[in-house]
């Protein structure tokens, strides 16, 4: 089975919100993830995940400290998703790849439908 490593961020803000995005692409389309995306090869996992949000995002991060790394089987590849709490240190979330974004409260981050590798990571949430 394939195998694809990505990183995500879990962007809060003061006020205790998180940042989720909705896909716009592919199987999982209108889905909603943290934002992040593939490593390259040879690359760390903070240093992808700067890139992926300055890329999809054009915004800077700081990555406070690593939450967990989760582990998943879709149909079609092994994902491998390590995850980072952070919060922005410039720029202004500019929606480059995505269909949505919103700030929730951590009470209401189930009331979107996350990809399924997110579901378990947002419940310890």
């Amino acid at each position: 089975m394939k195998q694809i490593e990505v990183v995500a961020a879990i962007i809060h803000d003061a006020a205790g919100r998180i940042f989720v995005t909705q896909r716009g692409y592919g199987d999982f389309k209108d889905y909603w993830e943290f934002p992040g995306g593939k490593m390259e090869p040879g690359e760390m996992a903070e240093e992808a995940l700067k890139r992926e949000i300055w890329e999809e995002l054009e915004t800077r991060i700081v990555i406070e400290r690593f939450v967990k790394t989760i582990e998943w089987d879709y149909p079609q590849f092994h994902l491998k998703l390590h995850c980072y709490f952070c919060h922005v240190e410039s720029g202004h979330l500019e929606l480059k790849e995505h269909e949505a974004a919103k700030w929730l409260r951590k009470e209401e981050l189930e009331s979107v439908n996350w990809l399924p590798a997110d579901r378990d990571l947002v419940k310890e949430l």
